[in-house]
């Protein structure tokens, strides 16, 4: 049997993965301090791979270096969500039109497949209340990339995957608070409908009614003015 040893750059490569996605989750909630000793501790890592992951984390916005007060996860607020939304729709109405007019089969079959594939998995891994279902958010993901993917730009599509890890994270601020009040499906139905049927216009604005919703939500639970 192989015993697997970690080395200092793989433990800070763990180490910096699994505080990204707490902070994208919500675990660590905006505006906490993330002191070095409590992060140790909790990763079960040293302090080196925990203060590399914090500057890297700071250099890609997801935490904040503060004098006096050391680390805080980016605090989040109205204002940038509003901003959010509406950077998501422009550049994501611009990404599926340009998918829509290089349309083919196969992009068409992959759309529809990740689409069948999200619609069968449970949103929540709880019937009654919401708990995250790992599986649906990385399908949701496939679905969303999906829908752009034939948009012939590697750039936007980078830049599309940034603007929705920075959606995701506000959604985990509110997404309890809209479970089973929500239909995602047929909002995301509604888009590929438009899209099967060759409707750029109606396609684009299904998916920026999508997003508008979805801000709506997320501005009416406890982000701060």
């Amino acid at each position: 049997m192989t015993t697997t040893i970690d080395t200092p750059a793989t433990l800070t490569a763990s180490t910096y993965e699994r505080l990204r996605a707490d902070v994208l989750s919500g675990f660590w909630a905006p505006g906490l301090k993330l002191g070095i000793e409590a992060l140790r501790e909790h990763y079960e890592s040293g302090a080196t791979p925990v203060r590399e992951a914090l500057s890297r984390l700071a250099a890609e916005g997801w935490v904040q270096y503060q004098n006096q007060r050391g680390f805080i996860v980016t605090p989040v607020s109205e204002e940038a969500m509003r901003e959010l939304a509406k950077t998501r729709v422009w550049v994501e109405t611009l990404a599926l039109t340009q998918s829509m007019q290089a349309r083919n089969a196969e992009w068409e079959e992959q759309l529809v497949l990740a689409l069948h594939r999200l619609a069968k998995t449970p949103r929540s891994l709880n019937k009654e209340s919401y708990v995250e279902n790992p599986e649906w958010e990385r399908l949701h993901r496939a679905f969303h990339m999906a829908l752009i993917s034939h948009c012939g730009s590697r750039w936007l599509m980078a830049f599309c995957e940034q603007l929705y890890d920075q959606a995701y994270r506000y959604r985990q601020l509110a997404v309890k608070t809209a479970y089973k009040r929500r239909h995602e499906h047929d909002e995301h139905q509604a888009v590929v409908d438009a899209v099967m049927a060759g409707d750029v216009a109606t396609a684009c604005q299904a998916l920026t009614g999508h997003y508008q919703k979805t801000a709506q939500i997320i501005l009416n639970s406890h982000i701060d003015k």
